[in-house]
């Protein structure tokens, strides 16, 4: 081990079995996890080559057992975190609602990005922790799930997660690869959507960096025999308005109830629902597929049966309401707003929440490019009135406008699929 790590921190690269052998090592408690944390570090700093990321992904995956696909056309999806993301709450049971299976498995919070599972904990009674057998049954059931790896699916991802978010190793790219890429193909799915954030709230701010996650995202699922798209998604400030982990579920839940679409979040959560049905081979008009399930209300209704079946309570939505303290934020000055710290705003609402439970955290009421004056809203509090003054600070107002921003940036995928992606 001391020599594996000697040769990664003088930039030299590990072969297959060197991997394999220590992930396997490190399951067991033959190597402990200050060495394994030395190794991070040293790949952090040095970066994986290609055939290094594949070994680490085909270790993690061997270090537990894989699910046999539910169906041919059985979908997952994976965002690689951001800020007020609420897309995967959102386009899991929209997507189980047009005859596509999901069997979505998720990771926590990593630094100030949003993880899925904590925001289907803050449904009072809800399951993420689902055996394999009881995925797979609900999926059947339902249509879709949404559940953690546990100990049986790629469990050395979940020992390496908690490390690199100790070590601060998390924006390593190949170390993110073959985290998510691990999850994906121990689940057992044919099909994979990524949303691969971009900006100052994403793991990669630049463009570029982020393409080059995608590609190997993409090709690495590929290397398992897996149809792949990614998509490059804009997170330079919160996707939606809201962010904390109860505040997301909600916003989630009206969105699916037709109450309140936010068109950053809309335009998101269609264009990754559109990939999943596609990627899923299916036949029929996606598009229109989607808006019926929307306006039937059967998106709605997949969406309750999912959390009910992981045990929520049938009163939960009246149980997670925001936290009574509201404290608004305001504009100081006129001007329009230039930039918004996604990165601060995220930190702000994991202390929020840490400290005053999941209706704490922000809403968002002014986008990047608003003419604002003094006294206009950016953004409401809802927990410790005292991170208002920490709030405002990450809002930025200049005299002229910003420029304009994508909100997809790029498109990769499959060959034989990405042809009949719909890119409207």
């Amino acid at each position: 081990m001391r020599a594996a790590i000697a040769r990664k921190r003088d930039g030299g690269a590990l072969d297959a079995g060197v991997w394999s052998a220590i992930v396997a090592a490190h399951g067991r408690g033959g190597v402990d996890d200050a060495q394994v944390a030395a190794l991070l570090m040293a790949a952090f700093l040095r970066g994986l080559e290609p055939d290094e990321v594949e070994a680490l992904t085909r270790a993690m995956v061997a270090s537990g057992e894989t699910l046999e696909p539910l169906a041919s056309d059985c979908v997952d999806k994976h965002s690689t975190g951001g800020v007020g993301d609420a897309v995967s709450l959102v386009v899991v049971p929209w997507v189980a609602a047009c005859g596509v299976p999901v069997a979505k498995l998720s990771g926590g919070a990593l630094g100030h990005t949003g993880g899925t599972l904590d925001k289907l904990r803050a449904v009072e009674g809800v399951r993420v922790d689902l055996s394999p057998e009881r995925l797979a049954a609900q999926v059947r059931d339902v249509g879709c799930a949404i559940a953690a790896p546990g100990s049986r699916l790629a469990p050395a991802d979940a020992r390496l997660y908690a490390l690199r978010d100790r070590t601060a190793t998390v924006a390593s790219l190949g170390l993110v690869a073959a985290s998510i890429v691990s999850k994906k193909i121990a689940g057992g799915a044919p099909g994979i959507v990524y949303d691969v954030k971009v900006g100052r709230g994403a793991l990669f701010a630049e463009v570029e960096r982020a393409r080059e996650l995608a590609t190997a995202l993409v090709a690495l699922s590929e290397a398992f025999g897996r149809r792949a798209t990614a998509l490059g998604s804009d997170m330079d400030e919160p996707l939606g308005t809201r962010v904390g982990t109860g505040l997301e579920v909600l916003e989630a839940r009206a969105y699916l109830r037709g109450e309140r679409r936010d068109a950053r979040l809309a335009g998101v959560c269609e264009r990754v629902a559109l990939e999943m049905l596609r990627v899923a081979g299916f036949a029929d008009d996606a598009r229109g597929a989607l808006e019926a399930a929307l306006a039937s209300g059967a998106a709605f209704e997949r969406f309750e049966r999912m959390l009910v079946a992981q045990g929520a309570r049938s009163d939960w939505a009246e149980r997670l309401r925001p936290h009574p303290t509201a404290t608004p934020v305001s504009a100081e000055r006129t001007g329009y707003l230039a930039a918004v710290d996604a990165v601060a705003l995220g930190e702000i609402a994991r202390a929020l929440t840490e400290r005053d439970g999941d209706g704490a955290g922000l809403q968002i009421a002014a986008r990047v490019g608003d003419s604002v004056e003094p006294g206009r809203t950016l953004a409401t509090v809802y927990g410790a009135a005292e991170w208002a003054s920490r709030v405002g600070a990450a809002f930025t107002i200049r005299e002229a406008p910003p420029p304009p921003r994508p909100l997809i940036y790029f498109e990769i995928g499959t060959p034989a699929t990405r042809s009949t992606l719909d890119t409207k």
